[in-house]
């Protein structure tokens, strides 16, 4: 199907003309100053735009130029660009880039090639730089971008960097400029990553709509054909989680249910709000220690019965496991751990491993089981990219991924491999070294059925839109009277 994109961006263009201005564009506006669009760039990375807003006024105040950056120390810089997301990486970046601008005569280059030299710049950064700072012919893609141009069907790419240098060569230079500030804000308000607003989308008559599924109508049960929709997310601290926008993001996903994994908190420190989402009944289970593990379960059904651990004191003081009942199927949620440097817990998680296996299997015996979270593992070579290099690292060690044989022999169903049988579907990626942009990951988070129920999956899938975490959520369709 070819769309004509000069159409769609038109359209596009004036469905958020009233929408806000990203923060880079904003600064632009008030400055041509190549050295502070690049600054406010490199600090709004994976940060809200009103953050990034204040923490680079705050900068620009003591730091107008290259020279007045160099006399700051790294503590100075962490101290007034925080809260920005990864502030104190982005303050080392900082400290690094008069330095690094020395060998350009102290000025910002204008060209993508010499600009990703730079500390802190990468492909995006540096687009968008060349284009807002110096007016030149470049293409920003973030994940926006790259999805949205993929439900279009415009291209047919599986990485930023590749939907950026297959737009190079076929969209035309007059909307390379413009198509990133557009697209964000057409992804942000209507084209979002989850629960995409189609319903009230201008395009909708004519998008091809590759591989989204619409939001349901306020008020109405996320169901389909009877089916629960299931959510599994490892959120990596539910407390940091909550400010960048948790609660709207769990509404978005409209699930029946939602595993959350690594809360990194007890009962008594979650707001009220994170406690009581409408719509939810919210049940958790923590570690004995202060902000580590943890689990939780958010669910529009309620259940027959909530099982907090395993029974087993060795494990359940670290709050790994937490499992509902419901009148068709049991659903436990697990944070599995993990094998740790030098793989000193490798022992632990093995008996956790087949003490949850048996804790499956005895369920199992009543009626279908659904197992979800983070497994803390890459089963084959083909779930993480460098298999060679990480045999023998936490995560892909022998010892772990034979245990997944195990449980896949014992009956248990990877429901993702079902539909999906490519490389390059990921759920965890590091923070360091642009992993994710770069999609350089491991696919360790799981929806897992047993045997019996194995007809009952109508669909498995990864979510690798959805921002927050190191990791991104999966999801399952399940039809549990099938």
């Amino acid at each position: 199907m070819s769309i004509d994109i000069d159409w769609f961006l038109a359209v596009v263009a004036d469905a958020v003309h009233d929408k806000q201005t990203p923060v880079v564009d904003l600064i632009a506006v008030q400055t041509e100053d190549p050295f502070k669009i690049l600054v406010a760039t490199i600090l709004s990375a994976r940060t809200k735009d009103e953050t990034t807003a204040a923490a680079s006024t705050r900068l620009f105040k003591y730091a107008p130029d290259s020279d007045s950056l160099a006399r700051l120390s790294l503590e100075r810089i962490a101290e007034l660009i925080y809260p920005v997301g990864f502030y104190k990486t982005k303050a080392k970046h900082l400290t690094l880039l008069p330095k690094a601008l020395k060998t350009f005569s102290g000025q910002v280059p204008d060209t993508i090639e010499k600009l990703i030299t730079l500390p802190g710049v990468g492909r995006k950064t540096a687009n968008l730089v060349v284009s807002v700072a110096f007016k030149k012919p470049a293409i920003c893609v973030d994940t926006h971008v790259h999805r949205i141009t993929n439900i279009w069907q415009y291209v047919a790419t599986d990485t930023p960097l590749r939907t950026e240098m297959a737009l190079r060569a076929k969209l035309p230079k007059k909307h390379w400029i413009n198509i990133n500030s557009l697209l964000v804000a057409f992804g942000q308000f209507i084209c979002r990553p989850v629960g995409p607003h189609c319903d009230i989308c201008p395009l909708l008559l004519k998008c091809p709509q590759k591989g989204v599924q619409p939001r349901k109508k306020t008020g109405v049960r996320m169901v389909k054909n009877n089916s629960l929709r299931l959510i599994s997310w490892n959120v990596n601290g539910i407390r940091a989680v909550e400010k960048k926008g948790f609660i709207g993001q769990l509404q978005n996903f409209d699930a029946d249910a939602i595993a959350i994994q690594e809360t990194k908190a007890q009962v008594e420190q979650l707001s009220d709000s994170l406690k009581n989402i409408p719509g939810y009944t919210s049940y958790w289970h923590s570690a004995e220690r202060k902000g580590y593990s943890g689990v939780a379960i958010y669910t529009r059904i309620q259940p027959l019965a909530v099982l907090y651990g395993l029974g087993d004191p060795e494990f359940d003081c670290e709050g790994r496991v937490l499992t509902l009942e419901f009148s068709h199927c049991y659903l436990i949620n697990i944070y599995f751990p993990n094998s740790g440097e030098e793989l000193r817990r490798l022992d632990f998680k093995l008996r956790f491993n087949d003490r949850l296996l048996a804790f499956a299997q005895k369920l199992e015996k009543q009626k279908p089981v659904i197992l979800c979270g983070d497994f803390n593992v890459a089963h084959k070579e083909i779930d993480l990219k460098n298999p060679k290099t990480n045999i023998k690292n936490a995560g892909f060690t022998p010892e772990e991924r034979s245990w997944m044989d195990s449980f896949v022999a014992a009956g248990f169903i990877d429901t993702f491999r079902i539909f999906n049988q490519e490389p390059g579907q990921y759920t965890w990626w590091s923070y360091r070294f642009s992993a994710r942009a770069k999609n350089i990951g491991w696919r360790i988070d799981y929806f897992c059925v047993s045997g019996n129920s194995k007809d009952k999956v109508k669909s498995s899938a990864i979510l690798p839109e959805v921002t927050g975490s190191d990791h991104c959520p999966v999801e399952l369709e399940f039809l549990p009277e099938n």
